[in-house]
């Protein structure tokens, strides 16, 4: 089994276990008293300087533990002090120690778009993060059947979040396309083992039709990283692991300020 589809499996069995705790049609409930969701694509389009996701995230499977973050919201109150244009919150609890709960706190405390960045392969986690308060929801191409994609991003679109369709080559890319996909993200880490190619960005990213949102995610560590996907076309990146491990305001003010004039 690939770590991607451990990752998804995992994911899965524990939004069951909140389901049989709390049923669907109960969540579906709590989604549908939530204010409306953001238009995430009105933050993240093409500006002067690029767009950042900046993302709120303790651990992950390649890295082990980043930060200990215990206030999520006071980082995301950061994130948008440094001049964020959305935030990312990992969810998951086995690898990356997230939560839903998370989410709820940092969209309680910021006036930006928040994602819900998870391994979301059923209608209750989609239903639970509009519940929890998500703005966008993150599909991943490579994690899901083709039926089961769409019929994922048509719920996204139901519950009035945005989605961000990650692919990892000009097949998804194009996949997503196909789907209406207002947003893309192509991921420099491969899923299945992890590994990291910070130019496949620019390797899909002309494939992704004029007036989809492009983002560039991972592999960013310095200023010269988000020139490099800026140069390629991204109109946002995704950072997290550059942000949670320094001063977040600091960083994201020199990530963004370098792509001036880009």
């Amino acid at each position: 089994m690939s770590l991607l589809a451990e990752l998804t499996a995992g994911a899965v069995a524990d939004a069951a276990e909140r389901e049989a705790e709390v049923p669907l049609a109960a969540v579906e409930r709590l989604a549908g008293e939530q204010k409306d969701a953001l238009d995430a694509t009105a933050f993240l389009a093409r500006g002067e300087t690029v767009r950042v996701i900046a993302e709120v995230k303790r651990a992950s499977p390649s890295r082990g533990d980043l930060a200990a973050i215990p206030d999520p919201a006071l980082q995301a109150e950061r994130y948008e002090e440094g001049g964020a244009s959305a935030i990312s919150v990992l969810t998951e609890g086995r690898r990356f120690k997230g939560s839903l709960a998370d989410l709820t706190a940092v969209k309680g405390r910021v006036g930006l778009p928040v994602l819900r960045k998870d391994f979301i392969a059923t209608p209750y986690q989609v239903a639970e993060a509009r519940a929890a308060g998500a703005d966008l929801a993150l599909l991943i191409v490579a994690g899901l059947e083709r039926k089961a994609l769409a019929e994922l991003f048509a719920l996204v679109r139901e519950f009035g979040m945005s989605p961000l369709v990650e692919a990892h080559s000009r097949d998804e890319a194009s996949l997503a396309a196909d789907l209406g996909a207002p947003i893309i993200g192509v991921n420099a880490r491969d899923l299945t083992d992890f590994s990291l190619d910070r130019d496949l960005f620019g390797r899909i990213a002309e494939h992704i039709p004029d007036g989809t949102i492009r983002v560039a995610e991972s592999a960013v560590a310095v200023p010269d990283d988000v020139v490099h996907y800026r140069r390629a076309g991204a109109d946002a990146v995704l950072i997290g692991e550059a942000l949670v491990t320094g001063d977040p305001v600091a960083t994201l003010r020199s990530f963004i300020s370098a792509t001036e004039g880009i």
